[in-house]
């Protein structure tokens, strides 16, 4: 195994700095424009560089003081007098924030926003197409609720026959089974009349407990294969990673990976293990990746795109 200074000893590599099921904040910054975490859509995509639609849109700001005509489009954003030396731009789940300094005009502002403007236009959209995903992610806990689980719906029935939490996956059990319609229940030992915080909690904790078997056995298939010895795996519910790994031979692996399929579990297993032979992200360490995993390229495609489960 590949020996590492002190000072990498102590350093930690995540997998990403974003988890997708945040809604970050964009700041346009004092000279460069900062790439959006926000996954892209066709229909962002599709349209002309600078145009947000046909229709005139309207973005309102719970906080606006101000408001201002962008490429027809109404924007309302919050105002912001500040020590600094440049104007800035954040684009956040609420709507445009402008923090500007003391002594800048009105004037030189909105120059300013018009000359962002199709940037401006284009994550304010962005957030709206992301706030309405997460709204429709956004989990019903009841019997019959869908929750994901290894790439697959599964439905929770309440069941006080069962004890703790069953996965039925006999698919011949559902004689003439519809197409589109899940194949996977989980029965919960819970009551109809249970609460959703009841029902949250205990599917919670199934899905916690089957993470922790199948990244456990996740790990060790792909350790042999990368000839690396992790010394310690645990869960983590971190809102900004999706796994991370110690020069010290610890793993962490964010347990709502779960809800992935197997082969994106696969990447991030892979992706932490081979920092256990190169600490960073360098092309010798995606070449560790590729040797196990030659398409990773889709996998951490999938991770940046897709939205979680809302589970509050």
């Amino acid at each position: 195994m590949r020996r590492f200074s002190p000072a990498a000893d102590q350093r930690q590599l995540s997998l990403f700095d974003a988890n997708p099921s945040a809604a970050p904040a964009l700041d346009a910054g004092d000279a460069t424009i900062a790439p959006s975490e926000c996954p892209a859509t066709p229909e962002i995509e599709a349209r002309p560089p600078g145009r947000v639609g046909l229709v005139p849109a309207v973005f309102r700001h719970p906080q606006a003081d101000r408001e201002i005509r962008l490429q027809q489009h109404l924007v309302s954003y919050a105002l912001k007098r500040a020590r600094r030396r440049s104007i800035g731009f954040i684009v956040g789940a609420e709507g445009l924030s402008v923090n500007a300094p003391r002594w800048v005009g009105i004037g030189d502002i909105e120059a300013a926003l018009q000359e962002k403007a199709a940037w401006i236009l284009r994550k304010l959209q962005e957030q709206q197409v992301r706030a309405r995903r997460l709204q429709e992610a956004k989990v019903d806990w009841r019997d019959g609720t869908l929750i994901p689980f290894l790439g697959e719906d599964v439905i929770v029935v309440l069941d006080t026959r069962s004890t703790g939490a069953i996965l039925n996956s006999d698919a011949s059990a559902v004689q003439g089974q519809l197409a589109g319609v899940p194949r996977l229940t989980l029965h919960v030992s819970l009551p109809e009349s249970a609460t959703p915080a009841q029902i949250r909690d205990a599917v919670q904790s199934w899905l916690q407990r089957q993470a922790r078997r199948i990244f456990a056995e996740r790990c060790q298939h792909f350790a042999a294969q990368l000839n690396v010895r992790y010394k310690r795996l645990t869960l983590s519910t971190a809102q900004t990673r999706w796994g991370s790994a110690n020069a010290d031979g610890s793993i962490r692996l964010n347990w709502r990976l779960v809800h992935f399929a197997l082969p994106i579990i696969d990447y991030v297993v892979t992706h932490e293990l081979a920092h256990l032979r190169e600490m960073n992200h360098s092309p010798r360490f995606w070449n560790v990746v590729r040797s196990v995993l030659p398409d990773y390229e889709r996998a951490r495609g999938t991770l940046k795109d897709d939205v979680l489960p809302v589970f509050d």
